[in-house]
């Protein structure tokens, strides 16, 4: 099958989580945006057709057949399998999910870090609230998640190398994600917590050194970090 990725061009965004998964397992996607000139436009039309019995709210949306599927957390549960990215069994399955929920969540938090109140205001207008917001986001909550995922990693069998095990999965494609954005975002911040956290630092070494997303993370198709993603650098913002 071949895959139809939409999402915003310009940004790596929540969709990036899903292209990683794409990518790590050579699958045959179309990044619509990005390759055809009408890409935005078709993306538009989905979300505004009113014909679309279950409608996405808002990209990232996968089209696989006559299948629509959105939000990011769902587009993995549905691709796991397909991709080889999660373990067969159900209790495996709704692990990895679970703990995508929980990434979901701190991406969520990272774009509140500095933009606290509107989305739609730029972030000059919440500067102030920002600075409160991200301080505490850099204190207590990245410490606080990268412990979790530690601990997580700390409870494995021995001789794994991955979250759920001896095999790769999308969740520690998406882990390895979080710690590419916060270095971008929060570069000391992040120097102070990695050598608390070296099974997270060692997890994304391992993932990005896989042939497959090494090309891929060393190829245009891989947008750097921007001032318009979830992931952004305010040196003020960097406690």
């Amino acid at each position: 099958m071949r895959y139809e990725l939409y999402y915003w061009p310009e940004i790596q965004g929540r969709g990036e989580f899903v292209r990683l998964a794409l990518e790590d397992a050579g699958a045959d996607y179309v990044d619509v945006a990005r390759v055809e000139k009408t890409g935005i436009a078709a993306m538009v039309r989905v979300l505004e057709n009113h014909s679309v019995k279950r409608p996405p709210f808002a990209p990232p949306f996968l089209k696989a057949g006559n299948l629509v599927i959105a939000q990011t957390a769902n587009i993995l549960f549905y691709l796991g399998p397909r991709l080889g990215l999660v373990p067969k069994g159900e209790a495996g399955r709704l692990w990895a999910h679970q703990l995508q929920l929980t990434i979901a969540d701190w991406v969520a938090e990272v774009h509140d870090s500095h933009h606290p109140i509107s989305g739609s205001l730029y972030y000059e207008d919440q500067k102030r609230e920002a600075k409160r917001r991200a301080a505490d986001f850099t204190r207590e909550r990245v410490p606080k998640f990268l412990g979790y995922f530690e601990d997580v990693l700390k409870r494995n069998p021995k001789g794994s190398s991955y979250v759920l095990g001896k095999a790769i999965s999308y969740v520690d494609l998406s882990l390895f994600q979080m710690n590419a954005g916060l270095r971008y975002a929060f570069p000391r911040t992040m120097t102070k917590l990695e050598p608390k956290h070296r099974r997270m630092v060692a997890l994304h070494d391992r993932v990005c050194a896989r042939p497959r997303l090494a090309a891929y993370l060393s190829s245009p198709r891989r947008l750097p970090f921007n001032q318009e993603g979830i992931f952004r650098h305010y040196p003020e913002l960097d406690g």
